[in-house]
Order: structure tokens, then sequence, then C-alpha cells
């Protein structure tokens, strides 16, 4: 049971107001979920505020951990610095942990501050921010978490202190061989020849993910293997534009649009190759979530990716928005079952030694054991 003592002297159990503002479980509110469940698990106590109606508001916890489900509209729902204030008043909580962007940021870190209770700041993203904006906001929090040292050599630059900086990697749980799906179950979910060769792409449809870079490669790699499909699962602001575009370009009838399934690392398995031709991405959930079941990935060689994807180890790395790049990288995967194997294998090896969820509760465990002794 993970304890520490408070200024009298007497011992506590550690107690954590995690705040993330996502409505649904895409990465970084799926590392909340799996952060709380494993600190449940070594007896501490989280208290979860999230948006009321989100996706993680409705997972299964265990005891340790309660929902607070609470009206969250974004950045300048200013009444939500003092709904985290009143949930300290209530709860007394030993620290903060705020998750995300949203409205979660600046004003959970005001919040905290006016609570005075020690605040970390999960970061996730490489975003450049305004250099006015760093010394405004990145005062609000007694440490930062970034997910990839990417994410910490980009804020180290915009003027955030290192010494305010833990790196801890973001994690995913290893997969449940009891309820991974046969190939053919996945054939006949998304309506695919036996003989198809699948490609997958799983992400937000948002610009930096790339899917115009697939957009462009795909016609080559469809005459080299016609037997190649595609699934593009997801949503986002630019599906319906994205969609349109595939629809011109005359490849409805090789690419599906699944939509976002929350079972999808039950058949992720199935893939023959995960693409992600990403032009920014802090870490890359999804690349996590293949390696660990034995899909090779072509992805790009730009934010965090790299530490995650060792070119020629566990898959291809190309550069950012090269189609040409892209079509090459198929080709050698399709072309050869044994190197998709072989690297398959490797990813596999790298996610159970290097990005365990255990590793990434102990790693913000450290943290809020820094703060609080």
């Amino acid at each position: 049971m993970v304890a520490w003592r408070d200024d009298t002297g007497a011992r506590k159990t550690l107690k954590v107001l995690h705040v993330e503002t996502g409505m649904r479980l895409y990465g970084g509110a799926l590392q909340v979920a799996c952060l709380v469940r494993g600190l449940a698990a070594r007896g501490v106590e989280s208290l979860l505020l999230c948006p009321a109606g989100s996706a993680i508001s409705a997972e299964g916890y265990p005891e340790k951990v309660s929902v607070f489900a609470t009206p969250m509209r974004g950045d300048l729902d200013i009444p939500f610095a003092w709904r985290v204030k009143r949930m300290v008043r209530r709860f007394h909580p030993d620290l903060i942990h705020l998750h995300s962007r949203r409205g979660a940021d600046w004003l959970g870190g005001i919040g905290a501050r006016l609570s005075g209770v020690p605040v970390v700041l999960s970061r996730r993203v490489t975003n450049p921010e305004p250099r006015w904006v760093v010394p405004l906001k990145y005062r609000l929090f007694d440490r930062v978490v970034t997910i990839s040292r990417a994410i910490r050599d980009g804020l180290v630059a915009a003027g955030v202190p290192d010494s305010l900086i833990r790196v801890v990697h973001s994690a995913v749980p290893r997969p449940d061989p009891l309820i991974q799906w046969p190939r053919q179950r996945l054939l006949s979910e998304f309506g695919l020849p036996a003989d198809a060769l699948i490609l997958g792409m799983a992400a937000q449809f948002i610009r930096r993910k790339g899917h115009d870079v697939l957009l462009e490669a795909l016609p080559e790699i469809l005459s080299r293997f016609p037997r190649a499909r595609v699934l593009l699962f997801g949503k986002g602001g630019l599906e319906e534009d994205i969609r349109r575009k595939f629809q011109v370009a005359g490849l409805t009838e090789v690419v599906r649009f699944p939509g976002f399934r929350s079972d999808l690392t039950d058949f992720l398995g199935c893939l023959d190759v995960l693409v992600h031709p990403a032009y920014d991405e802090g870490l890359g959930i999804i690349l996590l979530q293949s390696c660990a079941v034995g899909v090779p990935v072509v992805t790009t060689a730009v934010g965090g990716i790299p530490e995650i994807v060792r070119d020629r180890v566990n898959g291809l790395l190309i550069p950012a928005g090269d189609a040409a790049a892209l079509v090459g990288a198929v080709d050698q995967l399709l072309q050869a079952k044994d190197l998709r194997v072989r690297l398959g294998r490797a990813g596999r090896e790298i996610v159970e030694r290097e990005f365990s969820v255990d590793q990434m509760v102990e790693g913000n465990l450290a943290v809020y054991r820094e703060l609080l002794e």
C-alpha cells in the first residue's frame, strides 16, 4: 500500500484527484483509466473528475476509484476552476493530477493553486505553445509529466525549466489471448475477401494524422497488391471530407470506415500491417497497441514515435508527408511475411520490456512521492 507522512508525521493513504476532460476513450483517457486502476491495486485512492456523458465516466473501476461527472464546456468554462476547488475542499486530496488540455490544464491549474494543493500536469502533445504563454501557464504546476522525451525537449526549448519535467512513457495492457479474434471473424465483420492483405489505420480524422498521405499512396499500393484492403478506424472533424476524397478517388470498394471501435484491440492482431503516416505525434498509443499484438507498423520519424518504433526492428520509419516512401515501406512488408513476423515479434518484446502499465503507474507514483516527501 502506498502511504506517506503528512506535516504532523501521521501516516496517510495517498489520495489523488485526477482531472480528465476528454469525451472519448482516445489515447489520453485510456492512460488515465489504466493509471487509476493501477493505483487502486497499490492502495491509492483516486477521485476521477470528468465530463458528464464521457466514455471514461462509464468505465468500470475498482473500489478505490470514485468517479465524479461534471459539466465541462472547454477552455472558456471559467467556473470549472471553482468546481475543482470545491472538490478539493470536500475530499481533501493530497495532490491533483491534470491529464488533458481541454480546460484541464489552465482551469484545473488555477483551481489547484486556489486550493493550495500540489499539482501535476500530464503533457501528451508536441504542439508548440506561444512563448508568452509558457511562463504564465507552467508556473501553475509543481511537476509536468511528459509521455515522451520529444515532448520534454519541446517544452524545454519553449522555456519550461527541465527541473520541472519528468518523462513517463504511456503504456498499454498486455493483450488477453482469450478474447483475441480469429482472422475469419475479422473478415466477416468488415466484409473482406478471404485472401485480403489487410492494412489498418486507427486515428482521429484530423490533419496531423496523415490520412491524405495514405490517400495519395493507395492507388500505387493497389496496383502492386490488388488484394490489399484498408480499414480506417476513428472519428473526427475531417471524417466526411476524407470519406469524400476516397470516394472521388474511386477507392470505396477497397476502403472501409468502421468508425470508433472500443473493441479495437480484440482484433488488431488480425491486421497484416498498421500504417500511421502522422505529421506529428506525442507518442502514439495505437503504435503501442499494434506492437503489443505483434503487428508491424509503417509510420513516420516525428515527435515521440521513434521512442516506440525502431526502424527495421519493430517497424519501418519514413519521412512525414512522403507518399512514395509509404508505398515503398508497405511494399516491403506485404512482399515478405517473414519480415512481418520478425518485426511483430520484436514489437511485442519492446512493449513488454519498456511500455508496461506497471512501469507507467510506478513512474507517476515516483512523481507523487517526490512532491509529497
